[in-house]
Parts: structure tokens; sequence; C-alpha cells
């Protein structure tokens, strides 16, 4: 099976409703598409989200590293060399995390339709079922205790909660929240590196004595602060999982090493694709430091292929791969079944994905 072309598009999905965080808002998703297509006909599907303000990665970045950097490397080649060329797509160019993200899953897609073998079986078949939470976008606090109450009656049980454009306000916001759903629904927030160390602890601690149940806290302080993130762990009731300041193996073994953070977060757009996702987890597993899955604001090709991760690996704990269901539509075909929280991985060869409906990607 030899590689023929590298075919490039986009594709524009709405979201339900507006996507706010401390570092951006959001009303759609729009992401690139990657196809290769090879000598047999089959095809590869892959997909990045343009996240500037987290990754550094554009919409022109992403489309310039594929098609004059890392697709020059690859066509041509046979994807049985699937070793050598996994790794000339890490070689390609430096940084480009998401370029190589979306190339990586569409070559692990085409390895296992290679082989017949769905991805999460190639990668160790753990399970085939994985439950999401559900984020709750960064607003005033009635308005996020509508959108709370709104996720329950869908029948999410645990929710992922933006904080930290407004730190004064944000115990507020968790109480109109846990007021709201009651004590039995799991709550985890997520600041996007909004806070001072010293102020994560003042307001993590308010939370925890105010009796809001957090379960734990995502990124509370900037991505490069590692002192800061582990002064927080060490002094926060409420456990830290590491995000933004994870972009390779390498920043997730010194977190590990450094005891900087409780947990780790695993993000294809950020590591580079699975390759280097599943050397996180195996230093995941030689520290004993669980894991959650995530993803930016993705639609269902880049979300689908964490799900082979996720039910691969039993290390991967929690999961927050909720991407699609906050879309309103899905003009993906085959892949992944999301039923709201369920998220069942499929059992086609590969990554499952037969293609996208006519007309909604627009090829480049």
């Amino acid at each position: 099976m030899k590689i023929t072309e590298v075919r490039i598009g986009t594709i524009s999905v709405p979201l339900r409703v507006p996507f706010k965080t401390a570092l951006r808002t959001v009303s759609s998703v729009e992401d690139v598409i990657v196809e290769i297509h090879t000598d047999t006909g089959e095809v590869g599907y892959g997909e990045a989200p343009p996240t500037g303000v987290i990754t550094g990665d554009t919409t022109g970045s992403i489309i310039g590293a594929i098609k004059d950097h890392i697709s020059r490397n690859i066509i041509g080649r046979d994807v049985d060399d699937f070793e050598d060329v996994i790794q000339l797509v890490q070689k390609s160019i430096v940084k480009n995390t998401s370029a190589k993200a979306a190339v990586d899953m569409a070559l692990w897609d085409l390895y296992g339709k290679l082989y017949l073998i769905p991805v999460y079986k190639l990668l160790g078949g753990a399970r085939k079922q994985i439950i999401t939470d559900i984020t709750i976008s960064v607003n005033e606090p009635d308005e996020m205790a509508r959108d709370a109450m709104d996720a329950i009656r869908r029948g999410f049980d645990c929710l992922k909660v933006k904080v930290g454009d407004d730190p004064s306000n944000d115990v507020a916001r968790l109480k109109a929240v846990r007021d709201a759903v009651g004590t039995d629904v799991c709550i985890r927030i997520d600041a996007n590196q909004a806070w001072t160390p010293k102020e994560a602890v003042r307001i993590l601690n308010q939370m925890q004595e105010k009796d809001l149940m957090i379960e734990f806290v995502e990124q509370p302080v900037k991505a490069h602060d590692l002192d800061g993130m582990k002064y927080v762990t060490q002094r926060s009731y409420v456990p830290v999982l590491a995000d933004e300041s994870v972009f390779s193996p390498e920043d997730a073994l010194k977190i590990m090493q450094m005891r900087a953070a409780d947990l780790v977060n695993i993000k294809l757009m950020k590591c580079g694709g699975l390759y280097n996702a599943l050397k996180i987890v195996s230093a995941a597993e030689i520290y004993g430091v669980e894991c959650m899955i995530g993803c930016m604001l993705e639609a269902k090709i880049s979300v689908n292929a964490a799900v082979e991760l996720a039910c691969a690996k039993k290390i991967i704990t929690k999961v927050d791969l909720d991407g699609p269901v906050l879309c309103s539509e899905d003009p993906i075909i085959g892949g992944a079944l999301f039923e709201e929280k369920v998220i069942t991985v499929s059992d086609e060869p590969g990554l499952g994905i037969k293609g996208i409906e006519e007309g909604r990607l627009i090829y480049l």
C-alpha cells in the first residue's frame, strides 16, 4: 500500500452554543482535513483545528506544513514501512504539532486498514466504551448554572467548567453550578493558565471550603511555570491536571519527575499525534500517573483518533472528548458513535472513518 497523494481541505461545523474560555470564544469548528490516498484505493483521514492561542498553529500554517514539508517526505512511501514513515512526519518540520497530528492519525488509519484491524485493538484494546464529560463555557454564574442543567438533562453526569477570565467571580460561578446540579454530579474545572500560583491556591481552597467538591483543576497557572504548578499541587486541596504544559513526551516526563502535577492531559494536537501520545502513556504507566485524554475544539475525525487511544489504554482514566457533542451536526461518516456522554469505538479497520458528507469538504 503506497502513498500516492495527500489532499487537503477545510470543513466548517457550527456549535450548539458559543464556546468560551479564558483564552478565546468560538462559534464554529473550522478544521483542516487531510486525506492520504494510496495505490490500493484506500484513503486515510486526519484532521487538525487551528488553535493559534494554544498551539500557535493557524489554518495557513497547518496547510503549509503539510503541503510544503510533510507530504513531500511521505508520498511514494509504503504504509507497511510504518515506523519509518511515521518518524518522517515528526522530522519533516519542527513544532507544527497540529499538522503532524493530522497526518499521523491518517497514517494510523491506513495501517489499520492494511491489516484489517481497528486502531484501538492495534494499540491495546482495553475497552470498547468510554464516558466523556461536557464543557460548560465561562459566563456569568446564572448562565453557567443554566448551561449545566441543560447538560444534565442531556444525560451528562460530569461537567468540565471553564473559569479564569475573572478570578474574583470564579468561586461564585462554581457555587452557582454546584447549587444547580446537586452533589451527585462530578465537577472538574479548567482555568486555562489564568491564575498566579498563590491566586490559584487561594481560589481552589476557597472552593473546597465551600464544599464545592471539585474533582481536579486543569492548568491553573501559565504553561511554562512548572515550579508554580508544583507550588499549587503541593498546597491545594484540589488535585492538579497539567494541560498546556504538556506538548511533548519530554514535557510530560519532566512534570512526572518533578511531581509538578497529579495528572497529565494528553492532546493529540499538542503532542503531534498518536505516535508521541503513546510515549506519554508509557511514561505515565511507569510513574503511575493517571492521564486524561482531551481535545481542543475539534470535529469527529480527530476526536475519533483520541477515542481509539482512550479505548486502548487503561492508564487513561479521565475523558474530555466532547467536541462532536458540542457541534450542532456531524458531517463525518463512520467512526466512533457519540451518544451524549457515552462514546463507543468502531470495530471497523483503522479509524473506521468512511468519508465526509458530499459538499461539506472544500478542497484546497
